[in-house]
Order: structure tokens, then sequence, then C-alpha cells
């Protein structure tokens, strides 16, 4: 079963989808542009026996804040900041991770 939640991250609310036992091994969805983590609804479903699955969506997509392009960088190193801030707010430990399309200029940082 998914559950839907939302972490405050620098004053923002950062939603995402959580399924799956913690016991599990972890794997954090990072969605594509413009997307959500909408996009990773069934293949949530489809691994939640086996997995423990976290997708957030990035500031300004899906049901996280929005602010405005003039109160807030929408450049890539900031939203692996904000990634990066999620992570140790949820207490992710070890994970691995799924990225679709632009959203590995995001994860690059955790691989580099």
């Amino acid at each position: 079963m998914t559950t839907f939640r939302t972490v405050s991250i620098d004053g923002l609310d950062i939603f995402y989808r959580e399924a799956g036992s913690r016991e599990n091994p972890t794997i954090l969805l990072l969605h594509g542009f413009p997307t959500s983590s909408h996009m990773f609804r069934d293949l949530i479903s489809a691994l939640a026996d086996q997995f423990h699955l976290v997708a957030p969506d990035y500031p300004g997509y899906g049901n996280s804040s929005m602010p405005l392009v003039n109160e807030f960088d929408y450049t890539f190193d900031h939203l692996a900041e904000i990634v990066d801030k999620f992570i140790t707010a949820i207490d992710l430990k070890k994970y691995s991770l799924y990225v679709a399309g632009a959203s590995s200029d995001c994860a690059k940082w955790k691989c580099l």
C-alpha cells in the first residue's frame, strides 16, 4: 500500500510516495521533467512487496510546494541539495537510485 507524506525542507513542503517495508532494500525514485512521482505509481505497486520505495516530488512539481521563480533557484544543483536534505530528513541510510531523464543531473552528485 502506498502512503502519501510531506516533509518540510528549507521551508518547502516536499511531497513523497512511500511503499514497502523499510526492512527491504530501498529504491529512491527520482522523476523526470516535467513530471512528478505520479509517473512511478504502477512501478511502486508492482515492487512494494520486495522493496522499500520512496518517490519525492521536486519543488515546483506534483504535490510539493511551488515557489515563484524569483523565490527559488530552480537549478539542478539546488534541486540536488533539496534531494540530499530530503534523504537526511526521512532517514535513508542505504538505497539504490532510479532516475528518469533529466533527474540524472540531480542525482549525479551522489554518484561522483
